[in-house]
């Protein structure tokens, strides 16, 4: 009985004793986890679309846990900045393009050099914010400027379609004239007749956008820009700058081509392609997936274009960056879950929409990945769209400035005033860019 009762207490106690251990293990491996966070402007709803990613990711493997904080846009970097101050940021997030470098500057971005691997299809070069030479962040889309034009006006005018090509891209002068030749009175002249009366227009031949920072691209035809290629300097008052900002605002004031324009509110491909008022307009790849493929659907028959040029055969991109915050414990981890959010199949219902574009290189120049990007209902036909938008953003395109220059919100807010008075005619590009340069330069510099 006695060595039966030490046998019932012994197993006693190597139960109690393997239990435990069994529990601490599980719980030893679910401590391994590394829990991250990402940061994510939108609605609960939006974020409950975005958690359903991670929940995907975080189903694929056992290593690392991905919760999605989100936030309301308006108060988006309100809050960051706040969570910063309490170095309580998330691992990583979302930001908009001219914020990347403001807190870059500030240390609160960590180096993801490391992030691609070789031999692996990295970003194309143009997405790249850069800090100190270092990428900091990679834009999660790729969307470049296009011209788009109206089909049934220009086979009603007898005219060509405009090149899809870059290597045959109009030159300005090119341009001009073919919107001369679209733009219509109320009794059918167009500009380059005699006959043409300016008052009574009801068709132009194109409008330019001109929201600030798509001016760029016409300083940088002309062979200048807002700033120095390395970002060190401003040079929007040089010769060529603002020339090209005179040619814009010209198609209106001399040219009789395009309609004035505030440049205040992003729907310029609304206003005239879509209206019907314009033959031709400038505007973000985006506006394919945005309103263009329902307009289509509607009856509009549009096409896709390179941009004329000046000098310089060029277009610029941008795109909605994620970065890794240089607060975060998990470095290695967070670049690994962006890395994978970024992938175009997680966000290939905005792709095949036409909404945004890839950002790996394979998308470019592998042809498999590029019919399966581009043959799809959503999009003008394939070898257009191929030329027009695939081959000029990879051959042609250029970062806008606030990839590599810092406090280009403020700068483009207060360019924006200034060129005001341009568009209407009541002063000059020269002397409204000359008067106010040593306004921009303070803002360039941080010290408005």
């Amino acid at each position: 009985m006695k060595k039966r009762g030490f046998l019932t207490v012994l197993l006693c106690i190597l139960i109690a004793v393997v239990l435990p251990a069994a529990g601490s293990k599980e719980t030893a491996m679910e401590s391994q986890k590394v829990s991250i966070t990402y940061s994510f402007w939108g609605t609960p709803d939006e974020g409950a679309a975005v958690q359903k990613v991670a929940d995907q990711f975080n189903a694929s493997q056992d290593r690392i846990s991905v919760e999605i904080m989100a936030i309301p846009h308006d108060t988006y970097v309100t809050k960051l900045n706040t969570l910063a101050t309490a170095r309580n940021l998330p691992d990583c997030g979302i930001m908009s393009e001219a914020g990347v470098l403001q807190f870059a500057e500030n240390g609160l971005l960590y180096d993801i050099s490391n992030m691609y691997g070789a031999g692996e299809s990295k970003p194309l070069d143009s997405l790249a914010f850069r800090y100190q030479g270092k990428p900091v962040a990679y834009s999660a889309a790729n969307e470049i400027l296009l011209l788009y034009y109206n089909k049934a006006m220009f086979d009603k005018a007898g005219i060509a379609y405009p090149p899809t090509d870059a290597k045959n891209a109009w030159t300005w002068d090119e341009f001009v004239q073919v919107s001369k030749l679209l733009t219509l009175d109320a009794n059918g002249n167009n500009a380059t007749s005699s006959a043409f009366n300016p008052n009574t227009i009801v068709q132009y031949g194109c409008m330019v956008e001109n929201l600030t920072w798509q001016l760029e691209v016409w300083c940088l035809s002309n062979g200048s820009g807002f700033y120095t290629e390395d970002g060190s300097k401003v040079i929007i008052n040089e010769a060529a700058a603002t020339e090209a900002l005179q040619k814009i605002a010209d198609l209106h004031l001399v040219h009789h081509v395009a309609p004035i324009s505030s440049g205040l509110t992003d729907d310029g491909v609304q206003r005239s392609l879509i209206a019907g008022t314009c033959a031709m307009t400038t505007n973000g790849a985006w506006n394919v997936g945005t309103s263009l493929a329902s307009a289509r659907s509607e009856g509009l028959n549009y096409g896709v274009a390179v941009l004329p040029y000046m000098k310089e055969k060029v277009t610029i991109c941008t795109g909605g960056p994620n970065v890794v915050f240089s607060q975060t414990k998990h470095p290695k981890e967070a670049m690994e879950w962006v890395k994978w959010y970024m992938q175009e199949e997680n966000s290939w219902s905005l792709i095949e929409t036409g909404i945004w574009m890839p950002i790996l290189e394979k998308w470019y120049t592998d042809e498999s990945f590029t019919r399966k990007w581009v043959e799809n209902p959503n999009f003008p036909p394939y070898d257009d769209y191929k030329k027009a938008v695939v081959d000029y953003a990879r051959d042609y395109s250029r970062s806008t400035s606030w990839y590599y220059v810092n406090n280009t919100n403020d700068f483009n807010t207060l360019l924006g005033s200034v060129l005001g008075e341009v568009w209407t005619g009541k002063k000059s590009a020269k002397d409204a860019i000359g008067q106010s340069y040593p306004q921009l330069v303070s803002a360039f510099k941080g010290e408005l």
